[in-house]
């Protein structure tokens, strides 16, 4: 186990920022959860300060055990009816123009959450004409027909990240299979062309040099367009360790590594996360 966080690793907060009040009240009185609280992102009061958040759907608590969350794993909650219309009137509400909804897996419901996924898009489609939005979807223990119900609505990016490497599933993702999640991500250009593919991975949870070169290849082979690689930060002493912090200089090789397979967009950095600066037209200035 690492001692210390080394210096690059530390990030700053400013809590001097009205908009994380506002963000803060806004999520309170709609009801409404986040990734970014739930998973205890390191960049939640950066995000909130740009009056922006990451939507979490069907719930606080997690059927999977993965190993590096920071989710709640208990018993799955009520599907919340008004889970739709709050999440449109939060995002009009901050003016959102670029939308990100994610959620908790559901292994308990038969659809694995998709209809409710539909209801939310719908709602804030209907709110926010002119909005993009992208879904950060479970795996849908593989279903086709669950991800092209999905797929069928009027969405931007389509993600879903593989989290780790092949040979650490077993110890990091128990109950999730690598090339499921690499089938799901395929699917997506076969169902839909003019849908962006996205996933993303972390690193510092004890994979090789080669083995993050193969899955970046394997990602490729499976049509993803963009990808987004940031650093394991261990979100509670129930959590995983952190077996190596990557050096800024290590990023940007990996980086490089995976701009030369010339995805459309690639995001690595230590405080990258799958939804981190979304809406940023300089992140994706190859977007069409």
């Amino acid at each position: 186990m690492l001692d210390k966080k080394p210096e690059w690793i530390k990030k700053k907060v400013s809590f001097n920022n009205e908009n994380i009040r506002i963000v803060t009240e806004l999520l309170e009185k709609t009801n409404l959860n986040t990734v970014c609280k739930s998973a205890k992102c390191p960049n939640i009061y950066e995000c909130f300060s740009k009056k922006t958040a990451t939507f979490m759907i069907l719930g606080n608590s997690c059927t999977r055990r993965c190993r590096f969350c920071g989710v709640e794993k208990s018993k799955p909650e009520t599907l919340d009816e008004k889970e739709p219309e709050n999440i449109a009137k939060a995002a009009k509400e901050l003016g959102l123009k670029y939308i990100v909804v994610t959620s908790v897996t559901r292994d308990d419901l038969e659809d694995g959450g998709a209809l409710q996924f539909v209801k939310v898009v719908r709602e804030l489609k209907k709110n926010l004409p002119d909005s993009r939005i992208e879904c950060l979807i479970p795996d849908f223990k593989g279903s086709i027909k669950d991800l092209r119900t999905v797929l069928n609505e009027d969405i931007f990016v389509l993600n879903h990240n593989v989290e780790t490497v092949k040979r650490l599933y077993g110890q990091i993702r128990p109950i999730a299979e690598y090339q499921t999640s690499l089938n799901l991500l395929k699917n997506v250009k076969s169902i839909r062309k003019d849908v962006y593919s996205k996933s993303g991975f972390m690193l510092g949870l004890g994979e090789t040099r080669d083995e993050i070169s193969e899955l970046l290849i394997d990602l490729k082979n499976h049509d993803v367009d963009i990808i987004t690689i940031g650093q394991y930060l261990r979100p509670a002493k129930e959590n995983i360790e952190v077996f190596k912090y990557y050096t800024p200089k290590e990023f940007e090789e990996i980086k490089e590594e995976a701009q030369r397979l010339n995805f459309l967009s690639v995001a690595c950095d230590t405080f990258v996360r799958s939804s981190y600066l979304a809406a940023d037209i300089n992140a994706f200035k190859n977007f069409a």
